[in-house]
């Protein structure tokens, strides 16, 4: 039988990306990553992650090529009328808009989605904000740690007694990010069936907030907040992290019955498991100091390694807590996809993928994140049918900028 390899499923998708920093662009490259043509528009100083003190690779942050690969870059002036009709002209040729313009930045260029999209009724638009197109934050500007700060994210963490502590990922935009692809695929389902888009207005304050999940419902039902979670839980008392005797920190995730009798099985106390404090996970949840003290003393008899190494023997969910350079380390080595290599002629570095994979799909190379303006003249020239000495009128009066192919990489 003969295996047919399919293309990315979003091969021939249009998407003008109006994004910058990092939600919107974190979400144009996955759509990039699924074969989605992502059309980025900068203004003429740049998608403002550019100038993100950090790592460089040849003069280019890495802060900005962690999140623009599979995008062409045409850089425009929208403050000009010239350069809002080049846009206009932009989004009559694509199937998603997405931007994260502040809420009423839109109708002020005189891009108003509604407005667009009764002129192009197949046309999908995705707004992302803060705090979404209509309530009383909305014109607040936002960013990563204050909609952590305002879901109550920040405050589960950290440990007992320390200060509240933002999580060590761009969560709040990465999480927004991912619910404007998810709310772009709906939308282009929706329009398979009835020709007609949707306009999607994506909060990052709505994306924290669903992302307490549990911790929502538990704080509604008891009507007291959730303090710090450190490295524990706070239902399942063998669910947290523990120290070997040299020190390295390994969490054990012991949730059900079988795995707590493991649990004490390998630890060598299996009296534990008809001890009337610890019968089942309420009464081990009671009285959970007492018993954290007797699995500590256990844990800091061997190192950390060997603890593990027989956990995993008895099916008892265990893992080292890696530093990310390890975990990166380990992921290369896995050699299943997880890190991928985006080059240029002149540069290349490897970063996290997609974490997506469709079987019997062709595998496309990344392509490396654009230079500022590096597309202008492809895309406005060669697709918008723009006459040459038409766009060098542009480039003089400062309404694009169209850097040369040879020097997308300085």
């Amino acid at each position: 039988m003969t295996t047919i390899i399919e293309r990315p499923p979003l091969e021939g998708l249009r998407v003008l990306d109006l994004t910058t920093f990092l939600s919107g662009p974190s979400a144009t490259q996955l759509l990039g990553d699924l074969g989605a043509e992502i059309i980025k528009v900068e203004s003429l100083d740049g998608d403002s992650s550019r100038a993100i003190v950090g790592p460089t690779v040849l003069g280019e942050t890495a802060y900005f090529l962690a999140n623009n690969r599979n995008k062409r870059s045409v850089a425009i002036n929208l403050k000009s009328p010239r350069g809002l009709e080049v846009l206009k002209r932009l989004i009559s040729r694509v199937d998603v808009v997405i931007e994260n313009f502040r809420p009423g930045v839109t109708a002020r260029l005189g891009i108003d989605p509604k407005t667009i999209t009764a002129e192009q009724p197949a046309l999908i638009w995705a707004s992302i904000s803060g705090f979404g197109q209509d309530g009383p934050l909305r014109d607040r500007p936002a960013y990563d740690m204050i909609v952590q700060a305002l879901s109550g994210v920040m405050s589960l963490n950290g440990h007992p007694g320390s200060p509240a502590a933002r999580l060590g990922i761009p969560a709040g935009d990465v999480v927004a990010g991912l619910y404007a692809v998810i709310g772009l695929l709906a939308a282009l389902d929706a329009r398979h069936k009835t020709g007609r888009g949707r306009i999607i207005d994506v909060s990052m304050l709505r994306g924290q907030l669903s992302m307490l999940s549990y911790q929502a419902l538990y704080t509604s039902l008891k009507g007291v907040a959730p303090g710090p979670q450190g490295a524990g839980h706070d239902s399942i008392a063998t669910y947290r992290s523990f120290r070997g005797g040299d020190g390295r920190e390994f969490v054990v995730t012991a949730n059900t019955p079988r795995m707590w009798e493991g649990l004490c099985r390998v630890l060598g106390v299996g009296e534990l498991v008809g001890d009337e404090r610890f019968l089942d996970a309420a009464s081990r949840l009671r009285n959970k100091e007492a018993l954290w003290e007797i699995l500590e003393a256990r844990f800091a008899e061997r190192p950390a390694a060997e603890w593990i190494d027989l956990l995993a023997e008895a099916s008892v969910p265990v893992a080292s807590v890696k530093n990310v350079l390890e975990a990166l380390t380990d992921a290369r080595a896995a050699k299943d996809g997880s890190m991928v290599l985006v080059e240029s002629d002149e540069a290349s570095f490897e970063n996290v993928a997609t974490p997506i994979r469709f079987v019997d799909t062709e595998d496309v190379p990344p392509t490396y994140p654009p230079a500022l303006g590096g597309d202008t003249f492809d895309i406005l020239v060669g697709e918008l049918g723009i006459p040459e000495a038409e766009l060098e009128s542009l480039i003089a009066d400062r309404v694009v900028i169209a850097t040369p192919q040879k020097e997308r990489v300085a």
